[in-house]
């Protein structure tokens, strides 16, 4: 599990020694909150699932819970942010020079390991809610699914029409375990089973 830093992230008020206050980062300072709330949801959500207290993921980003509200109105919002970093993530994954099918498994992999909302993601059931969540999941899903079917060499064995989708849904049903490393044997585990090659589980840098 990635290890977060308590740090201030330019929220917390300090003088100098004139007494005055430091120029304000504004919207830098803004785009940087907004990403270490993103990334401690992430890690907390991992943790202690879709239940945990907002201010725990708050305290994780090193930041205010008024600043929290600020960017995300409610626990929809937070867990909505998370998927769509998650999705973003697979998707310059898979646009990168050089990307294989593998290799986008494996940083799908990663999120399946870190992410509690990400896993929610790919149980959605059709015949259940149609409110604008479920919409906006779904929408989401297809995108992972287009950023893989870019890679999908002609004849894999994920190939026809709903096996990709159904195989990382089956995946991470086995994403269970206390430690990170535990969830990650389990989904390499199940990919072995599924007889699917899957690269290093990691997140993408781009």
């Amino acid at each position: 599990m990635p290890s977060f830093r308590r740090y201030s992230l330019g929220v917390t008020e300090q003088h100098g020694p004139s007494g005055r206050r430091p120029p304000n980062d504004g919207p830098k300072a803004a785009a940087r909150n907004r990403a270490a709330l993103i990334a401690a949801a992430r890690a907390v959500y991992a943790e202690h699932g879709l239940d945990a207290p907002l201010s725990a993921i708050a305290r994780r980003a090193g930041v205010g819970q008024g600043v929290l509200y600020r960017h995300f109105p409610d626990r929809a919002a937070v867990a909505a942010a998370v998927l769509e970093e998650n999705v973003r993530q697979i998707e310059q994954a898979a646009e990168a020079r050089g990307a294989t099918l593998p290799g986008v498994l494996g940083v799908v992999s990663w999120h399946l390991t870190e992410s509690a909302a990400f896993i929610s993601l790919l149980h959605i059931d059709d015949a259940g809610q149609r409110d604008g969540t479920h919409a906006y999941a779904k929408v989401l899903s297809e995108r992972v699914e287009r950023a893989l079917r870019e890679r999908l060499p002609e004849g894999h064995r994920l190939g026809e029409a709903n096996d990709l989708m159904l195989a990382i849904a089956m995946v991470s049903g086995a994403v269970a375990g206390p430690t990170r490393e535990e969830r990650e044997r389990r989904v390499l585990a199940a990919w072995r089973l599924l007889r699917v090659e899957v690269g290093a589980v990691r997140p993408h840098e781009g």
